[in-house]
């Protein structure tokens, strides 16, 4: 009885729970280019490069190590386009006797998966994704009962699990390296002026590559984001690289300036390794047992490898244990009820402002941007404005090379809009222009002015803040973690807050509104 193993773009494992529990003799891969899952929204022609080429790339090592797979390309003849399509085209060329799958990263392809076996009356077994940490189950055991979830109590939790950066306390137990779990406190200073930052790890494409980029230019000819000057891993082998470059070059100085942001400098000292995690080149243990690795050695400051390792065990798992925990339903979360489509801009970058033209145009170019231009610059921005969190959802999850649904939906509609009103985070990441001025030099050559809040040259931020709490005041003035600003706004002069009201409602009336679709 031969066994079909359907792997995703998110699976690129060798590890894979179900090629570990499968024979090669009696087993059968099948790795599918799927139109239907390019065009749920308009990604990247960046990312599609990635992950065509990646998917291709780990098909041969797998025949390389032995598997027989069926390989199905985007342009190949009778590609049926959707997962149902092509698992039953091979049930009809091959004498399939059941289907094994690894539990896969999207709801819906979840969904999908389980009703192969009542689609083709066939059996499908589903087995957890053993490259996490923290499995679904466990982490709905630990969320039963709590009259509030903060990543922090589960990141402690993970630490205990896993023993990274935990040292013996002299009692039988373990206590946290440096007597700390967190240092976040010291990984907030802005970038120096004659600072030197690392060359990024660039990757030259070979010819399954090429072949790629040539495909995606071709079939996706209008869609947002550049093809060109593709320099991403697109292999295990790459991933590996990357890591290594990371942790000589960038860790020791990452914890300190992870926030900063500066013009002309999209990579700074961040590891981008997110990409290869989420793929599945590399494994979230692997990467944090480097990084304690060279902690240990006394080469890396404890800030920097917590602060590393708790961004992979902490956020990200607890991120996945969110996601799973509360589909279906997560996407159409909309505390604050907000309709706004996002302003043309987003696609285009063409704008005055200085610190999204930086973080938008290095989107369109990169397909990256790292956490603070995204949660800060851009999630920032359309939570003040009042974009519908689904909009914003949607367009991170189209212009980001890491994205996939798991791990950006929470992060967009939960930390960055505020949308599950306040399940993943304690308040709405909301700030004026002061803290982008403080972490980056955007402000230095901007057309508007940080230390304005009206006018027309005001940088939009500072009225838009004080906007954005005016007009959520009933349902967020009882949030104890916001005390400070509504006792600012109850003693502002009654001129200054009408100015600010009128100077951030007629900056949003001057907005555009543009479909994500119109970028497909």
């Amino acid at each position: 009885m031969t066994t079909l193993l359907p792997i995703f773009a998110d699976q690129l494992s060798h590890s894979l729970a179900s090629l570990q529990f499968a024979d090669k003799a009696t087993s059968r891969v099948l790795m599918v280019e799927v139109r239907d899952e390019a065009e749920t929204v308009p990604h990247h022609r960046t990312k599609l490069i990635l992950f065509f080429s990646a998917m291709r790339h780990f098909a041969e090592e797998l025949r390389e190590d032995g598997w027989t797979v069926d390989y199905v390309r985007l342009t190949d003849p009778g590609n049926t386009h959707s997962f149902t399509g092509e698992v039953g085209r091979v049930l009809k060329r091959h004498d399939i006797g059941e289907i094994a799958v690894t539990w896969p990263g999207n709801h819906r392809v979840l969904e999908t998966v389980r009703g192969w076996q009542d689609d083709f009356d066939i059996r499908v077994t589903v087995s957890p994704d053993d490259r996490f940490v923290c499995g679904t189950e466990e982490f709905q055991d630990w969320a039963d009962g709590r009259k509030q979830l903060r990543m922090e109590y589960f990141y402690r939790e993970m630490r205990r699990k896993t023993g990274l950066l935990m040292t013996p306390d002299g009692k039988g137990g373990e206590t946290p390296e440096g007597g700390e779990w967190n240092y976040d406190k010291e990984n907030r200073k802005p970038a120096k002026e004659d600072m030197v930052f690392p060359e990024t790890q660039r990757f030259q494409p070979d010819g399954i590559t090429r072949d790629v980029i040539a495909m995606v230019k071709e079939q996706f000819p209008t869609r947002f984001g550049s093809a060109e000057g593709f320099f991403w891993g697109v292999t295990r082998r790459d991933a590996l690289t990357s890591l290594d470059n990371f942790i000589e070059h960038g860790l020791a100085s990452f914890g300190d300036y992870q926030d900063a942001m500066v013009v002309g400098q999209d990579f700074l000292f961040h590891s981008l390794l997110s990409p290869y995690l989420n793929t599945g080149l590399l494994t979230a243990m692997e990467v944090c047992e480097a990084v304690a690795e060279a902690y240990a050695k006394g080469g890396v400051p404890i800030n920097a490898a917590e602060g590393y390792i708790r961004q992979i065990i902490g956020w990200r798992e607890y991120i996945r244990g969110i996601y799973w925990m509360e589909m279906p339903g997560y996407e159409e979360r909309n505390f604050f009820g907000n309709e706004r489509l996002l302003p043309e801009f987003y696609w285009t970058g063409d704008t005055e402002m200085e610190c999204l033209k930086n973080s938008i145009n290095q989107t369109i170019e990169h397909a990256y941007a790292h956490h603070i231009q995204r949660l800060m610059i851009t999630g920032n921005f359309a939570l003040l404005i009042g974009a519908d969190p689904h909009a914003v959802h949607e367009w991170y999850l189209s212009v980001y090379l890491d994205a996939f649904e798991w791990v950006e939906m929470p992060n967009t509609i939960g930390m960055s809009q505020y949308g599950d009103g306040g399940l993943l985070g304690s308040k709405p990441y909301a700030s004026s222009g002061a803290y982008i001025n403080r972490m980056s030099d955007y402000c230095e050559n901007c057309v508007y002015d940080v230390k304005k809040r009206v006018g027309p040259k005001a940088c939009p931020f500072n009225a838009l803040y004080w906007h954005f709490f005016a007009r959520n005041e009933d349902v967020l003035r009882g949030n104890n973690r916001l005390n400070m600003v509504y006792r600012n706004l109850d003693t502002m002069d009654a001129d200054k807050r009408s100015a600010l009201m009128e100077q951030a409602s007629g900056f949003i009336d001057g907005l555009s509104q543009v479909k994500a679709e119109e970028y497909l």
